[in-house]
């Protein structure tokens, strides 16, 4: 669904006049009497105050001033209010799951109450005193939905099962509500992935990309073109206004200049596209790995005959071409400190468990053996040439042996070396694991690979490099690490272990990556 702009403008102009007119006056005093500041306030988050003024909108530390006029909080009865809106695949299922675990392991007993289909809250209150804590409210319709409303101050927090959009930056920024851009306003909760799916009779096993594209864009109709029956192609998604949906346009239609074809069956639920696609051997639909049901997934095809399939381990490494991280998207501005306190647990090694009970890829952090990767090395030893001697191969395996290959890998925006997002996200659980002591006293190498275009020589450089910054990024944001503890190096090996096919866009860019091997225990 496209952002209309105009509508946007006149939902954000009606609510700062009707915020205007609600506003209640404040004068906030400092406790010595010297600085006293009079005007709207805006909100109250349990700790700092915000008002429009004439000097503009001041934030102020509620343990400085004291608050006089009728628009002053009681202190003593603070609840903390948030509203949560976007993605029908979070907010079905994972959100509730977090919030729960959260007010279970920190002692909140806990109210659900569902208002619509679309609509349900939280109230958390306090055990000890039965006082209400926060009120979490939640509108699970659609990503987009979740940017509008949050366009439109009507949600706090955007339930986002795909990047940010350039025209939903630029509100955001018009709208002062910040740089929905910057690493800082957004944070990956769980992981997931786009499927291509048939029913479990369909005899079809995998499809390259281009074929995937050519399919939904309506170039191929009948199912005699990929072996099957003489029988059209019927096509299954979400609605236009899904994450889900709107991703898949973006990175498998759009990269390879297609559209999409007219009349797909449109659908309010991944179930509901599962359902459909499970029951009809003639259809094939996009859904998430996390919602399956019984549709058959299909392999992602490489033209040079490596495959790709959905699994935990590829999705957390992004070996898989169409990850799909999920995220939350939160404003410029404070949060109730419940709140924070929240977003933290969501993101934590506690709250993994959580994740992946729910179906969700977790973020938790696996060391894989050398054993259990033959499929690499068999990568390796088949894509081995003139640019690739048996020499450097054999030098890669030395340094594999007694290592074991981390479940998180770093990957690059196209045409340059600014990581993408679930790589950030990387950068951030690798650096908490460092700052908890887990790899103290275990050499850990930040290995380099390429794609097989140009030079091999070139391509080991830019790996190298490539394994130097996410080594430098990795201990800028571990700060309260042991420096003296840690044992942090790099290698590369340019073009010598391929993880899909060069002939394609998706296969070079999964090729450049660099991984982490650290010391068995």
């Amino acid at each position: 669904m496209t952002i209309n702009r105009a509508a946007i403008f006149a939902a954000l102009f009606l609510w700062a006049m009707l915020g205007r007119a609600a506003a209640e006056d404040v004068t906030l005093t400092s406790r010595d009497g010297s600085v006293e500041i009079t005007g709207n306030l805006l909100s109250f988050d349990g700790e700092f105050y915000r008002v429009d003024t004439v000097y503009g909108v001041l934030t102020l530390d509620g343990t400085g001033v004291i608050c006089d006029g009728p628009g002053c909080p009681d202190l003593t009865a603070f609840v903390a209010e948030v509203t949560f809106s976007g993605s029908r695949t979070m907010g079905e299922v994972l959100m509730p799951a977090l919030v729960e675990a959260f007010a279970a392991r920190n002692g909140f007993g806990i109210e659900r109450k569902v208002t619509s289909d679309t609509e349900f809250s939280y109230l958390l209150t306090d055990l000890a005193s039965g006082a209400e804590a926060a009120r979490l409210g939640f509108r699970v319709t659609s990503t987009s939905e979740g940017f509008a409303d949050l366009l439109a101050n009507e949600a706090d927090i955007v339930l986002s099962a795909r990047p940010a959009t350039p025209q939903e930056i630029a509100l955001a920024r018009e709208a002062g509500i910040g740089d929905l851009s910057n690493p800082r306003r957004s944070r990956i909760v769980a992981l997931d992935a786009m499927v291509p799916v048939v029913a479990a009779a369909n005899k079809l096993d995998g499809l390259t990309i281009q074929g995937l594209a050519r399919v939904f864009s309506g170039e191929v109709e009948n199912w005699t073109s990929l072996g099957g029956p003489d029988a059209p192609i019927s096509l299954h998604l979400r609605d236009d206004a899904s994450g889900i949906s709107q991703d898949f346009v973006t990175r498998v239609l759009s990269l390879n200049d297609k559209e999409l074809a007219d009349g797909p069956t449109r659908h309010l639920s991944n179930a509901e596209v599962a359902d459909a696609v499970a029951a009809d051997t003639l259809a094939i639909g996009i859904v998430p790995y996390s919602a399956l049901g019984n549709a058959e997934p299909l392999l992602i095809k490489g033209p040079c005959g490596m495959n790709s399939a959905a699994a935990d381990r590829t999705i957390k490494t992004e070996d898989y071409p169409l990850t799909m991280p999920l995220f939350l998207y939160t404003p410029a501005r404070r949060l109730p400190v419940l709140v924070r306190e929240f977003l933290a647990y969501a993101r934590s090694p506690a709250a993994q468990p959580v994740v992946g009970r729910a179906g969700f890829v977790d973020l938790r952090l696996e060391e894989v053996a050398v054993s259990g990767q033959g499929g690499r090395l068999m990568n390796a030893v088949d894509s081995a040439g003139g640019e690739v001697p048996l020499t450097e191969l054999q030098r890669m395996v030395r340094e594999m042996r007694g290592t074991e290959r981390l479940s998180l890998s770093f990957r690059f925006l196209p045409g340059g070396t600014q990581l993408d997002a679930q790589s950030r996200s990387n950068v951030d659980v690798l650096a908490g694991h460092l700052e908890r002591g887990r790899f103290d006293g275990r050499p850990m190498v930040f290995v380099g690979f390429s794609d097989g275009d140009g030079p091999a020589a070139a391509n080991q450089r830019l790996a190298l490099r490539r394994a130097e910054a996410v080594r430098r990024e990795v201990l800028r944001a571990a700060p309260a690490a042991d420096r003296d503890r840690l044992d942090l190096s790099v290698e590369a090996f340019g073009e010598a272990m391929p993880m899909a096919c060069d002939e394609t866009e998706w296969g070079k860019r999964i090729n450049r990556r660099v991984e982490v091997w650290v010391a068995q225990r």
